[in-house]
């Protein structure tokens, strides 16, 4: 192992490989700030300029575009409350707050410098423990991943901590979306309308384009009026320097994130999605003031952009020790790997070696370039969607329908978008968000499988009730579900008592 570090060390510092993990941030970070297109569709799109590399040069340029494109979807999100990728769907929940208030530079500082640090805590983590953290994945049956999607599910009464009524409404739309398609075991079509082009199901980049992008759109043109005007990043002196003290007075909040971040992308098919509202989730549970949150505070940009960027480090964790990517950019990684003759697996250590520690080696690097063009080139990037309202809106229009056609070249999907974003628009004035409709599309399917898939298992073994509640790691789920569904309820009577006892005093 000793030789694999030197020769990737020499490997990763030559000039050439520099500049293409530099190029492939920039070039990811472009590409994840403009919303519609996800740091898949970035990989996906790059990945035939990789044909004519070697398996070294090609790795480390799809690396940075993994890391550049899930940093570049914050960059939207706080400006224009559109996620450039799903990841940075938390991000928008604090960061354009944040940004309406005039401090669009403190959130973007603050995602920057949270996402470095996650970064670089999931690539600590990816060097150091994978073998033992792919094993821990390994023990994911059908029964986890159920219990994991019902945690998540309970994740709703945070997001809507205005109306858990209207939060769980929102989630059993999102769960009724995610039916639609053919059953995963069993085959029935279900809520097609005789489309054939339905039978896939929905694409969540579809949904999730229709109810972040249109509904905002609409709301720009809606106040042209009273004179709406886009987040714009006013430099200011010395805020850089403040913000980055302020968060490294906060290490709990960068470590808790970070490791939930790695913890999630280590699981196969939870995303950064996930990641960042489960952080993002603890982060409102451990705070002393959680009533501030979603009202523009650095905490939450910072939660949900370190656990989001960390997710990157561990999603590749089962990807290069047992080749299960832990998300759909992961994916396209691996058929990257395939392509270059190199098949993951415990074997890639060995025969291997030195092409998979200079992969590993240049997501430090990577995570790196990659806090120092977001803390000074964050507001240059901006500018690509940082336009007035008569540009913005048919430009985020525009790329929304491209984004949309892109994932599967079909028509039905833009007709799709456009109507999640129509529904998106109304269901925001009954005071419905986006976050629980489009949480409940994630996980239901995740749900489905698991629970259907654990019933089979279960008949076959004889008892379904212990297999749901007899395993360890499920347990701990189911305790950590009803943690999280009964915390806002906790939560609520501890401020009325506050509120009782600051009125006698």
């Amino acid at each position: 192992m000793a030789e694999f570090f030197l020769t990737a060390l020499q490997n990763i510092f030559l000039p050439h490989s520099l500049l293409l993990a530099l190029g492939g941030v920039t070039a990811g970070i472009i590409i994840g700030c403009l919303p519609g297109l996800t740091a898949t569709m970035a990989m996906a799109v790059l990945v035939p300029f990789t044909f004519t590399m070697n398996a070294v040069n090609g790795l480390i340029m799809l690396g940075g575009i993994y890391v550049g494109a899930i940093y570049g979807g914050c960059i939207s999100a706080i400006l224009v409350n559109t996620p450039g990728t799903p990841s940075a769907i938390a991000t928008t929940f604090d960061g354009f707050p944040l940004a309406k208030k005039g401090m669009a530079e403190h959130a973007l500082v603050t995602a920057a410098f949270a996402s470095g640090v996650g970064g670089l805590i999931g690539t600590v983590i990816l060097l150091v423990l994978s073998p033992i953290l792919a094993a821990v994945a390994l023990k994911f049956g059908p029964p986890e991943y159920f219990w994991l999607a019902v945690f998540g599910l309970t994740i709703i009464a945070t997001l809507a901590s205005d109306s858990i009524l209207k939060g769980l409404l929102g989630g059993a739309l999102g769960l009724l979306l995610g039916t639609i398609g053919m059953a995963p075991l069993g085959g029935d079509v279900r809520y097609t309308f005789g489309l054939p082009e339905l039978q896939a199901g929905i694409e969540i980049i579809v949904a999730l384009i229709g109810f972040f992008c249109i509904p905002e759109v609409l709301l720009m043109i809606e106040n042209r009026l009273e004179r709406y005007k886009l987040a714009q990043v006013k430099t200011q002196k010395g805020v850089a320097l403040k913000v980055i003290k302020e968060l490294l007075q906060k290490p709990g909040l960068l470590l808790r994130s970070s490791l939930i971040g790695t913890f999630v992308g280590i699981v196969p098919g939870a995303g950064g999605n996930i990641a960042g509202l489960i952080s993002y989730n603890e982060a409102v549970r451990f705070s002393k003031q959680p009533e501030k949150f979603g009202t523009g505070i650095i905490e939450g940009v910072a939660a949900s952009e370190a656990s989001n960027n960390a997710e990157v480090g561990g999603s590749l964790v089962p990807l290069l020790t047992l080749g299960i990517p832990g998300g759909p950019p992961a994916a396209v990684l691996l058929g990257a790997l395939l392509l270059q003759g190199m098949r993951p697996g415990p074997e890639l250590y060995v025969n291997f070696g030195d092409i998979t520690y200079t992969f590993i080696f240049s997501l430090f690097i990577s995570n790196i370039f990659m806090l120092v063009l977001g803390l000074y080139g964050a507001r240059y990037f901006a500018r690509l969607i940082n336009l007035p309202v008569n540009y913005l809106a048919p430009f985020i229009v525009f790329l929304s329908v491209i984004g949309s056609y892109a994932i599967r070249n079909n028509m039905l999907d833009v007709w799709l978008m456009l109507f999640f974003g129509l529904v998106g628009y109304f269901t925001r004035k009954l005071g419905l968000h986006a976050g629980p409709i489009v949480l409940g599309m994630i996980l239901g399917p995740i749900a489905e499988n698991g629970y259907v898939q654990a019933v089979l298992m279960g008949r076959a073994a004889g008892s379904t009730v212990s297999l749901f509640f007899t395993r360890p790691i499920s347990i701990v789920l189911i305790i950590l579900s009803l943690v999280s569904a009964l915390w806002p309820f906790f939560q609520r009577k501890r401020r009325q008592k506050e509120g009782v006892n600051t009125h006698v005093e």
